[in-house]
């Protein structure tokens, strides 16, 4: 300990509430206070270094101080730090959304900025919304949302959210949407096809007796990320898709987790060549650097906007940061990065690296299930092999062995008892190697050794 770190972790203790954490719990341990990145590593304040296995929730792509990514918020901030886009533009702003119209599937060629996930899924649900009024339509007022979905924070994200330890509090203050199982093949007594079968049922169903009230179906394509990184049987996406067509409900795809190339893929959607028809993007944007988000409409979507001033059509939302222009720079910086460095590609071979090193560990006793897409990855660990029975939330094993992996110089985030590991897309396959070991060595020290507890 230093005099440096025990002021600040003094005035973290009296300041600082942190989201998502039991501050009882957290005010009686040794806080791990960052100072500074560079790659794939962090350090922190006493001068201890860990691998950032979770991508710092998610978002890192390109690694930490990335000289170009540096460069673009220096030149930008030498230009203008922010302007707004309410009646203007700026210069980044139009050409990222160019960028973004011409990567995206097809016909998402609008671009509505934000400042976060939760935001720019809260504007994909008021566009959906407003999409039929404008139309006339008034009747489709209601959303689709699968079991377990996590879409962000604000009150409307909340509403289309199913998971019952984040959202039934706030259960009063929601508006209700309907739901139906996400294809969790581990946890169905019958297995991945009955799993696809059990959902794409429930989703028919549900369209053929009250598409008429149902404005959009709201998804987290491929990979389900807050519920443990549960994927997707393959064709599922797809024929959810087909089905919201049919029966004329709009699809919205929150690729906010999944997209710039977490899934080995530069969306999720491109995988089994999906096009929504609104999109909601965060985290990875800007590299993991500054917090910009946006939703991307189909024309289809925005025609229903375009009107005479008096008609009153306008899309009446907005952010004081909407469309800021250091971020917006530095999203076009590692964009670039992603074609010069040939991104995509490489994360195909690391997430074959990184599967081919935790085979190992299917058959210890205590890991229920590896899932993994692309460089997106959760370890279910259980009490029971055969049985598949759960640790109790008390035993608190994906914390413990978080830590484990953090005592070992890897830092990552469990989601119950399920471990995370997301890599920044940069790590090497010695970086990869690393991280995988201390990975293994923490599962198995805490379920089997009995360590770390």
């Amino acid at each position: 300990m230093n005099a440096d770190y025990d002021r600040l972790a003094a005035l973290n203790k009296d300041h600082l509430w942190h989201p998502f954490t039991q501050m009882k719990d957290y005010t009686n341990s040794d806080p791990l206070i960052i100072e500074r990145g560079e790659g794939v590593m962090l350090y922190d304040i006493q001068g201890r270094a860990y691998y950032d296995g979770f991508s710092s929730v998610w978002l890192n792509v390109h690694g930490h101080n990335v000289p170009e990514l540096n460069q673009a918020i220096t030149e930008q901030l030498g230009r203008v730090a922010h302007t707004t886009l309410l009646g203007m533009a700026n210069v980044p702003a139009i050409e990222l959304a160019e960028k973004l119209a011409a990567i995206t599937p097809r016909q998402l060629n609008k671009v509505f900025y934000s400042d976060s996930g939760a935001t720019g899924v809260e504007i994909a649900i008021k566009m959906a919304f407003q999409y039929w009024h404008n139309r006339g339509i008034r009747g489709k007022t209601t959303f689709i949302t699968m079991n377990q979905a996590y879409h962000g924070d604000t009150i409307g994200a909340v509403s289309v959210g199913a998971i019952p330890l984040y959202h039934d509090v706030f259960r009063q203050m929601l508006f209700p949407s309907h739901i139906i199982p996400y294809p969790y093949a581990y946890r169905h007594a019958c297995g991945e096809t009955e799993a696809l079968e059990a959902t794409l049922t429930a989703l028919s169903h549900l369209l053929q007796t009250r598409a008429d009230e149902i404005a959009a179906l709201i998804v987290e394509p491929i990979v389900q990320g807050a519920s443990g990184i549960i994927v997707m049987p393959p064709g599922c996406l797809r024929q959810m898709a087909e089905l919201c067509r049919k029966h004329g409900v709009l699809l919205i795809a929150d690729e906010v987790a999944t997209g710039f190339g977490r899934t080995g893929a530069m969306f999720a959607c491109d995988l089994e060549a999906v096009s929504p028809d609104l999109m909601v993007i965060g985290k990875g944007l800007t590299g993991g650097y500054l917090p910009v988000a946006a939703t991307l409409a189909i024309d289809e979507v925005y025609d229903a906007f375009y009107a005479d001033y008096h008609e009153q059509k306008t899309f009446f939302h907005g952010h004081s940061y909407t469309g800021n222009p250091l971020g917006c720079a530095v999203a076009l910086a590692s964009l670039k990065l992603f074609e010069e460095r040939s991104m995509i590609e490489g994360v195909r071979a690391k997430a074959s690296f990184v599967e081919r090193k935790l085979a190992a560990l299917k058959d210890r006793p205590h890991v229920g299930e590896i899932r993994q897409q692309g460089m997106m990855i959760g370890i279910e660990l259980v009490r029971d092999k055969e049985s598949r029975e759960p640790y109790d939330w008390a035993e608190r094993i994906g914390v413990r062995t978080s830590l484990q992996a953090r005592e070992l110089g890897m830092l990552t985030r469990p989601l119950g008892n399920v471990i995370v590991f997301i890599p920044p897309l940069s790590s090497t396959e010695a970086e990869l190697d690393a991280m995988t070991s201390i990975l293994t060595e923490s599962i198995i020290s805490v379920t089997e050794d009995g360590r770390a507890s």
